[in-house]
């Protein structure tokens, strides 16, 4: 009952569903950490002590323990109306600033090369369009704009849209994949089966939106499931399947460097960059809120450290 209100809480400030389930998990951890007793009853010794049992033993990232700090703060805050009180050693740690990784041209196309179907698809938007692999999946249909060339990011990171441009070598790909979508959903209409991520309210505004094709997934998975409500539906391709297929691809390439889904959309910005795009441009792109997040991609620009000459080529 007490993570149940914890679930609403979290629902009426409108956190998504990925939030929930971490605050959720590291509720329930603080919770088991400190033998199972009421948060009521731990105060921000309890809370240090905790912060610090994960950096110490538990070895885990600043950003994860920042992570971990924010659901904290969140519970005694909004959910039992005892905000912390300022305490020496309760701040956010300090996140160790990285170099993101960046494929080649030659490397994406290999890549690529060596993807198939559904995951071949995902990896060439995501690299032409810069999205996050879950952006890329729970695309929709009516997400995609084949005339002006362009994809509707919908509820992207902080629960922002964006319009990002859909590359030309996309396109032949995306219209034959969306006939042969189009065959599966016709077939998933008459056997009743309806999608999936509309709300309640959604659906009482327009009750046939769960069975039509506007709002079916771009990536459909390929298994259906029965909600609580005794209806079957089908939700979007599930990111792993994408995730284990690059992996697989970046293996068998001997590609050395730490590659992930994630490195097509660095790739996207850089590539961008060397290309002589404008920061800005590329920052809307991207959808982030400060320029500052999108510079970084100009200190792995193709032109050697910090854009200077390296003396031993005068050599």
């Amino acid at each position: 009952r007490f993570l149940e209100g914890v679930r609403r809480t979290l629902r009426e400030q409108r956190y998504s569903p990925r939030t929930e389930a971490a605050y959720c998990h590291w509720i329930v951890a603080y919770i088991r950490y400190h033998g199972r007793r009421h948060p009521r009853e731990l105060g921000p010794e309890a809370v240090r002590a905790f912060l610090s049992h994960l950096a110490v033993e538990q070895h885990v990232a600043a950003s994860t323990q920042n992570q971990a700090l924010a659901a904290l703060v969140f519970l005694y805050q909004r959910v039992l109306r005892s905000p912390l009180p300022r305490v020496e050693g309760i701040t956010p740690a300090r996140r160790s600033r990285f170099v993101p990784v960046v494929l080649s041209v030659r490397e994406v196309k290999a890549i690529l090369r060596r993807l198939r179907g559904g995951p071949q698809l995902c990896a060439l938007i995501m690299y032409g369009s810069g999205l996050r692999l879950t952006e890329c999946v729970s695309l929709r249909v009516k997400d995609i704009d084949l005339d002006r060339g362009e994809i509707v990011v919908r509820q992207g990171k902080g629960g922002k849209d964006r319009r990002t441009p859909l590359a030309d070598v996309c396109r032949p790909y995306l219209v034959r994949h969306l006939k042969e979508g189009l065959r599966s959903f016709q077939r998933d209409r008459r056997a009743n089966i309806k999608v999936t991520g509309l709300t309640g309210a959604h659906l009482r505004k327009d009750p046939s939106a769960d069975v039509t094709w506007r709002w079916w997934y771009v990536f459909p998975a390929t298994r259906t499931f029965v909600d609580g409500a005794g209806a079957r539906r089908r939700h979007h391709l599930h990111p792993t399947v994408v995730q284990r297929a690059f992996k697989q691809a970046v293996t068998e390439l001997a590609i050395t460097k730490r590659a992930t889904c994630h490195s097509l959309r660095h790739s996207f910005a850089t590539h961008l960059l060397e290309f002589g795009a404008d920061i800005r441009t590329v920052q809307e792109l991207l959808g982030h809120a400060s320029v500052q997040m999108t510079m970084r991609y100009t200190h792995v620009l193709n032109r050697g450290g910090l854009g200077v000459r390296s003396p031993a080529d005068r050599l």
